[in-house]
């Protein structure tokens, strides 16, 4: 078993367990992106505030799922296995996306499309659930010793690969078609391109090996098991929810909103608002590694505590100085500065999430409250910033809803050193 996993360090493994992560994060992207497309498609509304709020509840809906799904599929996980947890994600996130992509407009089936477009969302969620948690855990265990931030902010990483594939696909196809037939059939074409690469991605998760850790255990609970200790460890999964929610939030207001917030608050254009969404996929891309890098050196408290800090203080005053003077430079300034600040901070927070929960319920404790973050705050991230402008007209309102999940981030930190602290001791 020590050689099994001796082979399974390194860049490869990373790159095929993080594989499944590239679609589920790719599909969530696409779907935000083209949310006003999707919303004239599924959801036609006289009041083109109500369809787009529409499209993004359905959007938002999916992540109600995660935590049902990190229940179930992360009990299985600890239960069966990562590999076994890992290969069936992917496929339920693979029939998400082929029902999306194929689904016919309101137009020609009426009330039925809206719905199949729900249960695709709804599916994905529950998929999505243990995704993050089972990537995540997978490469804290095959991690060397003092390498685990690095290894572990490769599943947020992948992701990022993910909306620089989206957005280039989006920037490409909007140059080339224009605005009228991206809306009427063009936005379908990255969900085919996804269906595409979902045979790849089968045979490359396919050949990962069971980790050294994991086979190691003796006792693998059942269900039931799992549920009653996750009970029992209430505190350190709501603790995780606070930790996760400044990333959950940061990242969707800086990659899915961008689109909509850029070309239909800002008035700025189509192509504009995709170029930004591309450079802070990179921006994050960089980021991510580096800062669980410096998160194995100077611990993880450290980068977590200047990064919330730094989100509650610029926020709100960032958001003001571009809505002053919208322009593309502004809006790139302003992304790549969240961007940072969101990579740094989620480049040790999700390795620090995987070193408080207990091993016993590392795959289902994690993915819960990564899941319920995500369900509760961060899925409705574009919903409530777009709902916030509406019943405001503050078009920096957004900044605020950034420096309140900073604030719960800052919080968390400080219980979080408290709950690890006990438990060490």
């Amino acid at each position: 078993m020590a050689q099994a996993s001796a082979r399974e360090t390194g860049f490869w493994p990373i790159a095929r367990v993080s594989s499944g992560n590239f679609l589920e994060m790719y599909d969530f992207m696409v779907f935000g992106y083209y949310a006003a497309a999707i919303a004239q498609a599924f959801f036609p509304n006289r009041d083109p505030f109500a369809s787009l709020m529409l499209t993004l509840m359905t959007f938002g809906a999916g992540f109600l799922m995660r935590p049902l799904g990190a229940v179930v599929l992360g009990a299985y996980a600890d239960r069966a296995g990562r590999r076994a947890g890992l290969l069936l994600t992917l496929g339920l996130m693979a029939a998400g996306t082929v029902s999306l992509a194929l689904t016919p407009g309101y137009a020609a089936i009426g009330l039925i499309a809206p719905l199949l477009v729900l249960a695709g969302r709804l599916l994905q969620g529950f998929s999505a659930g243990m995704e993050l948690g089972g990537v995540s855990v997978y490469l804290s265990e095959i991690a060397p010793p003092g390498r685990k931030g690095f290894y572990v902010s490769w599943q947020s990483a992948s992701q990022q690969v993910a909306v620089i594939a989206a957005a280039s696909i989006g920037l490409a196809l909007t140059s080339r078609l224009g605005a009228a037939q991206m809306n009427a059939w063009g936005w379908r074409i990255p969900l085919w391109i996804g269906c595409l690469i979902v045979p790849l991605l089968f045979l490359l998760r396919g050949s990962l090996k069971e980790t050294a850790a994991f086979s190691a255990r003796k006792v693998h609970p059942p269900l039931s098991a799992v549920i009653a200790a996750l009970a029992g460890h209430w505190r350190i999964v709501g603790v995780g929810v606070m930790l996760t929610t400044m990333t959950t939030v940061s990242f969707y207001m800086i990659t899915a909103y961008t689109p909509t917030f850029g070309a239909g608050v800002l008035h700025l254009s189509s192509v504009s608002a995709f170029v930004v969404t591309l450079c802070v996929g990179a921006s994050n891309l960089v980021w991510l590694p580096l800062m669980g890098s410096l998160s194995d050196r100077i611990g993880r408290r450290p980068l977590l505590i200047a990064c919330t800090v730094l989100m509650i203080l610029t926020a709100y005053p960032a958001l003001v100085w571009l809505v002053a003077a919208p322009s593309f430079s502004r809006l790139l300034l302003v992304e790549l500065w969240l961007s940072f600040l969101y990579a740094s901070y989620n480049g040790a927070m999700v390795v620090y999430l995987t070193e408080i929960v207990p091993a016993d319920l590392r795959a289902s404790g994690f993915s819960l409250a990564y899941s319920l973050a995500t369900a509760i705050f961060g899925g409705f991230t574009p919903a409530i910033a777009q709902a916030l402008i509406h019943e405001t007209g503050n078009k920096a309102m957004p900044g605020v809803w950034l420096a309140a999940a900073a604030m719960m981030g800052l919080v968390a930190t400080g219980l979080a050193g408290r709950l690890k602290a006990v438990r060490e001791g």
